[in-house]
């Protein structure tokens, strides 16, 4: 049996080494030159008889049985299990797309290797991740001005049940003691102009109440995560993530997902999935063990969700002229009204830059009333048209 793993994060590594344990002919397809994903960054060793590792290529599209890869080159599978993991939100504020702004996951990946970008750093957002992002960044020797927190943590309070089932999660807070001190919840950057950021606290909606301003040569941001869910275009999805069974497969029969195209829970829950995919897909019978991680897992990605839920007051931040899709150099006063994203793209042309909305279509959406549907793209990455025309004549599209 044929199966193919796309990414090689927590989730892709577990479910190659479950599906290999089980027999199957695995391909571990990943665009980075070494294993570990966002999350470990290539300081995982990945090494099993029983799986290919295809490293530094990209996947483009499903078709199919088979996995177009860039090369070009085609793999044929009986089941695919997509780990391709999720990317930072960034919001748009005046100022966020001169230099000095980047993704906290930017950061935190530069940190991994070093490197700090600046001396006087901001991180902002919301959500868990701030959290290693401020401490990797302090560790290397860098100034923290401030942790932004945008949300309350007595949004906590009501997920009693998640934390319960997930305690290991509290303990983890005692890592990024350091950090804490700097920690302002119901806070916000709506602004940088040079070195000067303009820091405000929100009411609950996210609108400022009140603001100062404060001295800083680097903004980390970071509002949640979005899939990469390109490769499964028409499979089922909620709030972006692919709904899966209990055994990780997607409405698409053959097709299994893992790790955080599914939702965003950890590490953890990441490589839960992978075992209970990578079994699926092997006609076993996924662990006890790892089904249960799921559900616990579960709980938590879903109260992770409500509590730092990005709230509409963050509209209120922009200025006419504040740079909405960075690719096409739209600004806010340039979106037109449409009816649907597909107009709001032809009119306007956000979303129709290198990223392809990946940054900016769903804030664009949300400030202009549309609603928003994730995107489907026929090809999942941008690929030079000399590969398409490489490809043999019945398979050209």
């Amino acid at each position: 049996m044929k199966i193919v793993v796309v990414g090689a994060g927590p989730a892709g590594m577990a479910a190659a080494r479950t599906a290999a344990d089980a027999g199957a002919d695995v391909t571990m397809v990943d665009a980075e030159p070494e294993a570990g994903g966002q999350f470990l960054r290539g300081r995982a060793m990945f090494e099993h008889p029983g799986v290919t590792h295809l490293k530094n290529t990209e996947a483009w599209l499903v078709e199919g049985n088979t996995l177009h890869l860039r090369g070009p080159r085609q793999l044929h599978f009986d089941a695919l299990i997509i780990a391709t993991g999720a990317y930072d939100r960034p919001l748009p504020f005046p100022g966020w797309d001169g230099p000095g702004v980047i993704t906290a996951g930017a950061a935190q990946a530069l940190a991994k290797q070093g490197v700090t970008l600046a001396e006087r750093v901001i991180v902002a957002g919301t959500g868990p991740f701030l959290l290693p992002v401020a401490t990797a960044l302090q560790d290397l020797g860098a100034t923290l001005v401030g942790v932004y927190e945008a949300s309350s943590p007595a949004r906590w309070l009501r997920e009693a049940r998640a934390v319960a089932a997930n305690r290991h999660k509290i303990a983890e807070l005692a890592r990024y003691r350091k950090v804490l001190a700097h920690l302002e919840t119901r806070t916000a950057v709506i602004a940088k102009h040079g070195h000067r950021v303009t820091v405000a606290k929100l009411d609950r909606h996210w609108r400022p109440v009140s603001h100062r301003t404060v001295q800083a040569d680097l903004v980390c941001i970071g509002y949640g995560f979005l899939p990469r869910t390109d490769l499964v275009p028409n499979a089922r999805r909620t709030n972006d993530f692919l709904v899966v069974d209990e055994r990780q497969q997607t409405s698409v029969e053959g097709i299994y997902a893992a790790g955080e195209v599914t939702g965003i829970g950890g590490a953890d829950l990441a490589e839960a999935e992978g075992v209970v995919a990578g079994a699926a897909a092997a006609h076993q019978e996924p662990p006890a063990k790892a089904l249960d991680a799921v559900r616990r897992g579960r709980l938590f990605a879903e109260a992770l969700a409500r509590a730092h839920a990005v709230q509409p007051g963050w509209q209120t931040w922009l200025t006419p002229d504040t740079t909405v899709c960075r690719c096409e150099q739209v600004r806010l006063e340039d979106l037109t009204q449409a009816s649907s994203m597909r107009e709001l793209k032809l009119t306007s042309r956000v979303a129709m830059g290198r990223c392809q909305g990946r940054i900016c279509a769903r804030n664009a959406a949300e400030l202009t009333g549309i609603p928003f549907d994730a995107q489907r793209r026929v090809i999942a990455v941008p690929i030079p048209l000399g590969e398409l025309a490489a490809l043999p004549d019945e398979e050209q599209t």
